[in-house]
């Protein structure tokens, strides 16, 4: 086989090899990921190779879906050992699928092993994993990646007794208060528990919101996180907005959007007083075959691409905190990545304002390649703020070498037509990788 996952994997030309080589052993900043810190901090061991990869990767269920696997296999009551051969057993199908690099890459990256993924090396691979697994816990899972700072989502309510320094690693957490900004019960439940308070009225929530933010920053916080099925409207009044929150649990889908809008405008002005970055995650909709929801929940693979983005709502509410002075950094995500284009160019119609990572059904090799030549063209590739995991396993970290290479290619292919200075590519590449998520998180 030739050079099967070899060193010059994605890598087409030689000024692209040499730039990877620049940034390779670059220590990680994961700046948005779903990792659990409990894991972290108590060491966490994984029982065998299907636990570590199957326990909560909705890419691989989709996958195993999408190949008619029994949903026993996916998120049934399977044992990890055979949940893993029927991965195995459909990972051949997956010819230019980002699982296909990401798990060969995971392979090499953290056990040694090169052997191509199938039904008939199974076996093998299982074992000779499972070997080294014994011997391993999340700890030096990140330590053999060169993880520097890891940014968690954590809901409002959230205790933070786990994050901290562990080794060489920063865990910090990420303030993402969505299921309270759609009136989630429970969760403003929780939110009463944990301050005190009885948010009766839109100002109660509002104080209690500011309090756990604040709770946040002196945990070290310094990155909020909106998830939305849309992108803000316009805001409304402190007064409509009072009266929608104390009809809280019969509103309609606008009225909704309404409230979440409101209570986003008055987070927003609140991040840039405390020196916050704020990301904005939208154009997904989830949760689309709603027979499988009650069994299955959230997060399970059941999440698609908007086919419709309205941009120009994003406009009206960045334009509107900047004309109340109360526009924070802000890093935007779309799953869809037809309004990359534009969500570039507007990008430099706001102070700090930066288009984020390809994200999910987006980073792929095209996907990447893609978003980085769009924000080439359209913003500022030397401003970019280079890659992260948005995932829940820790073996997910190979995505940052599989982001490397792709970037070094891109820019080696500047360079091998004349079209970029090799030296400047040198510092770009450090920059994308590591400097600039550093500068601008001030981490």
């Amino acid at each position: 086989m030739k050079d099967f996952f070899g060193d010059r994997l994605l890598l087409s030309t030689p000024e692209a090899e040499e730039l990877y080589l620049t940034v390779r052993d670059l220590p990680i900043v994961d700046y948005h990921c779903h990792l659990d810190e409990w894991a972290i901090r108590d060491q966490h061991g994984f029982s065998d190779l299907g636990e570590l990869w199957l326990a909560g990767d909705h890419y691989k269920w989709r996958a195993m879906r999408l190949c008619g696997v029994d949903e026993k296999y996916i998120t049934g009551d399977a044992s990890y050992a055979e949940k893993f051969r029927k991965y195995a057993e459909i990972f051949p199908k997956l010819c230019g699928n980002p699982l296909y690099y990401w798990t060969q890459m995971e392979l090499k990256m953290l056990f040694g092993i090169t052997e191509p993924l199938s039904l008939e090396s199974a076996d093998r691979i299982y074992a000779a994993a499972n070997e080294k697994l014994k011997k391993m816990t999340v700890a030096d899972i990140l330590k053999r990646f060169k993880v520097e700072y890891i940014a968690t989502t954590d809901a409002a309510s959230a205790t933070l007794a786990a994050h901290g320094t562990y080794g060489g690693t920063c865990v910090s957490p990420t303030f993402r208060p969505d299921s309270v900004l759609n009136m989630d019960t429970d969760d403003i439940t929780d939110l009463e528990k944990v301050t005190g308070r009885t948010l009766t009225t839109l100002d109660a929530l509002k104080a209690a919101l500011e309090e756990r933010l604040l709770f946040f920053v002196s945990k070290g916080c310094c990155i909020a996180d909106h998830g939305m099925d849309f992108l803000p409207v316009a805001d409304c009044s402190h007064s409509t907005a009072s009266t929608l929150y104390a009809r809280r649990n019969e509103l309609n889908h606008e009225e909704k959007q309404a409230l979440f809008s409101h209570l986003l405008y008055f987070l927003a002005a609140l991040y840039q007083k405390h020196g916050m970055a704020m990301q904005l995650h939208f154009a997904t909709y989830r949760n689309v075959n709603t027979a499988m929801f009650p069994a299955m929940g959230r997060d399970a693979g059941f999440d698609v691409m908007r086919g419709n983005v309205d941009t120009d709502r994003l406009v009206c509410f960045l334009d509107t905190l900047q004309r109340r002075g109360a526009l924070p950094k802000t890093i935007l995500y779309s799953l869809n990545p037809a309004c990359v284009p534009a969500l570039a160019t507007l990008s430099g119609a706001f102070p700090n304002v930066r288009i984020g990572a390809a994200w999910w059904f987006s980073d792929t090799v095209l996907g990447i390649r893609k978003q980085l030549e769009t924000v080439a063209e359209y913003a500022v590739l030397g401003t970019n703020l280079g890659m992260l995991t948005d995932s829940r396993s820790f073996a997910s970290y190979a995505r940052f070498d599989f982001f490397r290479r792709i970037l070094a290619d891109v820019v080696g292919g500047y360079v091998a037509r004349g079209e970029y200075d090799a030296e400047q590519a040198k510092k770009l590449m450090y920059d994308v990788c590591y400097g600039n998520v550093k500068e601008f998180l001030k981490i």
